[in-house]
């Protein structure tokens, strides 16, 4: 899938979001090895703790049809603002990828692309809990 087309893919989830309290909608596709993209959008929640964020909600959507290898992600606000993932997506996607994944942030009439390892360097790992 071409880049273009996967940052679509994040901008169409983002149009189902459900942000009654911020107003900021985010929407995510992360692309599999096998070519499979799976997408996901932020879901607030009035006590704010039990929101979900479009990255989570992508990469559970694959780990739970049996997905555990990809090969990269794109991010995008309905503002276009070049949103990064938050510390703790970025946590998450660092269990099942390494700091070479691409992750791919939506600015309007570009992207800008990134490596988890640039956004989350010395990021915890299962070596750490042993």
């Amino acid at each position: 899938m071409k880049t273009e087309d996967l940052v679509q893919a994040a901008r169409e989830a983002h149009a189902h979001a459900h942000v009654p309290y911020s107003e900021y909608r985010v929407g995510a596709a992360i692309e599999t090895v096998d070519g499979t993209v799976f997408t996901g959008c932020n879901i607030e929640n009035a006590n704010y703790s039990n929101s979900l964020h479009a990255e989570e909600v992508a990469i559970s959507q694959a780990i739970a049809t049996g997905h555990r290898e990809f090969s990269r992600l794109a991010v995008s606000s309905d503002r276009r603002d070049g949103v990064t993932p938050c510390g703790m997506c970025r946590q998450t996607l660092a269990e099942f990828c390494d700091e070479e994944f691409p992750v791919v942030c939506d600015r309007g009439d570009d992207w800008e692309a990134y490596t988890l390892g640039e956004l989350l360097p010395d990021t915890i790992t299962q070596q750490h809990l042993e």
